[in-house]
């Protein structure tokens, strides 16, 4: 491993916190508002922050795992609390992140315009807000949905935004491999927001975003390798080259294909959709077969946008076979 990534890894997660305390100590009044923009416009700059493209995934798989573990459509009220529970609890982790990584960001091209990065709003604005909106989800799923709902969810929280974020993300390039847990709860979250218990089912949906997660992430970071170099990140195509990541690409996409039909093979669906999700992983493996043989990054930019459509029709084929 470079001695650029070695240093990043060997940096102490009480380091980086301490940091944060320093610049709240330091200069309070600034670091806590950032820039003097309008009240409206920094809420515009942290709601960009909660990454909402990226959490709308997250709430609708989410829904989807309300609407399995339901034999009809969900009680409305629950339904509701949930899924904007999840996502207020998700958008702060997203935050969080955001503002853990600012200076990271602030050398790379796809995240130099966040507003932690450019300083348009400072540490403390960004956890209190942070901490207003994560309390306020973490509030509704106890309250109106049930504990364990709420107490993984918050289990989810830290994964991503502690785990991931300050410990796996600079230490290792199997950091999505492993961290990628966190990102695979929302359906589990949802089933058990219905059903107050962890079924095999909802473990099934789990793993199918769990093994999904490596290849879409690192078809970006393929062609967005350059910019994790400089910021120093050990990402998986930074440190064994693009070739081998697409091999492991593949084969998690093979190991996709076998997950997919779990579904199917424990009765949560039909034929219906074991037919749309043999289509959709036909399509994704031969994405795969041919970023590992002919590597391009306009392939690889091809290839993440694939792996965000197969998820999205995955989860609408179960939602649609559901309900046939």
């Amino acid at each position: 491993m470079p001695a650029s990534f070695r240093n990043r890894a060997s940096e102490p997660v009480s380091e980086m916190v301490t940091e944060l305390t320093n610049e709240l100590a330091n200069d309070p009044a600034g670091k806590f508002v950032g820039t003097q923009r309008p009240f409206g416009q920094r809420i515009a700059d942290f709601f960009a922050l909660c990454k909402p493209r990226v959490n709308s995934l997250i709430v609708f798989t989410a829904m989807i795992g309300m609407f399995m573990a339901s034999p009809g459509f969900p009680p409305l009220g629950v339904f509701l609390a949930a899924s904007i529970g999840i996502a207020l609890v998700a958008g702060a982790a997203a935050a969080i992140n955001c503002l853990v990584e600012r200076t990271v960001d602030a050398l790379m091209a796809r995240t130099r315009w966040r507003a932690t990065a450019s300083g348009q709003i400072g540490v403390g604005e960004t956890l209190l807000l942070a901490a207003l909106v994560g309390g306020s989800g973490l509030w509704l799923l106890y309250a109106l949905v049930n504990p364990l709902t709420m107490w993984l969810t918050l289990a989810t929280f830290l994964g991503y935004a502690v785990i991931y974020t300050l410990v796996l993300k600079p230490a290792t390039p199997m950091n999505i491999v492993i961290g990628g847990a966190s990102g695979a709860m929302p359906p589990l979250l949802g089933w058990t927001a219905m059903t107050g218990n962890v079924g095999p089912e909802a473990l099934a949906l789990l793993l199918i975003i769990f093994i999904w997660t490596p290849p879409h992430f690192w078809a970006l970071a393929c062609y967005r390798r350059d910019d994790y170099a400089k910021a120093g990140l050990p990402m998986l195509p930074v440190t064994h080259g693009v070739e081998f990541t697409c091999l492991h690409s593949l084969l998690y996409v093979v190991m996709l294909t076998a997950a997919s039909v779990l579904p199917y093979t424990l009765g949560m669906s039909g034929a219906w959709y074991l037919a749309a999700a043999l289509l959709l992983d036909a399509i994704f493996l031969g994405y795969a077969v041919a970023l590992w043989r002919n590597y391009s990054d306009g392939l690889a930019r091809r290839t993440f946008r694939w792996s965000i459509i197969y998820l999205t029709l995955l989860f609408a084929a179960l939602l649609a076979d559901h309900f046939l």
